[in-house]
Parts: C-alpha cells; sequence; structure tokens
C-alpha cells in the first residue's frame, strides 16, 4: 500500500516544537543525511525525524532531554566498521549528541552511505531468498 507524500509543512512543525538547542542539534544532523544522500525523505514517525529510502526506514533523530540519537536502523550491520555505534538489540544502533556540541558531520554523512549500502546488501539477501 503506497503512503501519501507527506507535507514539508509536517516537517516544519516538528523542528518548530523543539527547543532551540535541540533544533540547531537536529538540524545539522538533518543537513549531513541529506548531504551524503539527497534521495533520503523526511518524515515524521513516532514523534521523530525518521529518514525513508523507498518506504524503508534508514534512520531517524530521536531527541531527549540531553541529548539527541542517531539512530541507525540497521546499525547492527554497521558495528564493526562503526565503534561509536551504541546499543543492544536484534538490529538498531545509535549515536549520541550532547546539544550545543558541534555534530561530527563528517560521521553522520559516513553513516549515512554505510547504512544505505547495509540496506543494499540486506535487499539483495531477502530477493535471492525469496526471488
Amino acid at each position: 500500500m503506497r503512503r501519501p507524500l507527506q507535507s514539508p509543512a509536517l516537517v516544519n512543525a516538528f523542528y518548530d516544537s523543539l527547543r532551540p538547542e535541540q533544533r540547531e542539534t537536529a538540524q545539522a544532523m538533518h543537513r549531513a543525511i541529506l548531504a551524503a544522500a539527497p534521495q533520503l525523505r523526511p518524515e515524521v514517525k513516532w514523534g521523530n525525524l525518521c529518514f525513508m529510502n523507498d518506504g524503508d526506514n534508514v534512520m531517524a533523530i530521536v531527541l531527549y532531554k540531553a541529548n539527541a540519537h542517531l539512530q541507525i536502523f540497521n546499525g547492527v550491520m554497521l558495528v564493526a566498521e562503526f565503534p561509536e555505534l551504541e546499543g543492544a538489540g536484534k538490529g538498531m544502533r545509535h549515536i549520541k549528541v550532547r546539544y550545543r556540541t558541534p555534530v561530527d558531520e563528517q560521521l553522520v554523512r559516513e553513516l549515512t552511505l554505510g547504512s544505505l549500502q547495509a540496506l543494499a546488501v540486506q535487499q539483495a539477501r531477502h530477493a535471492s531468498r525469496w526471488g
């Protein structure tokens, strides 16, 4: 089933609802993600800003009181290459960024590209298994 495209106004409303330090951090991450992969589409899902690639969740910016997390949905596949990733569980991993500190935009770009490569590998495996 196709989802209707989300209005850019919804993404803008997401940013309007943030405290200034949250907004700065989230926007820096957002810019770095789209610099690496302009084809990703931002959507507000679960109260967070998610980045989609042809309907697949790739990453999300999740904001907490003291820091922001950049969640990588297939982050478990990137742990060997990116030791900065934290978390446990089946697939998702994240990096933390404290507010009022610079975002490592190069790391965010590299994580974005790595996540897209891992997604392509997952999709190829799935296609070969299920035809």
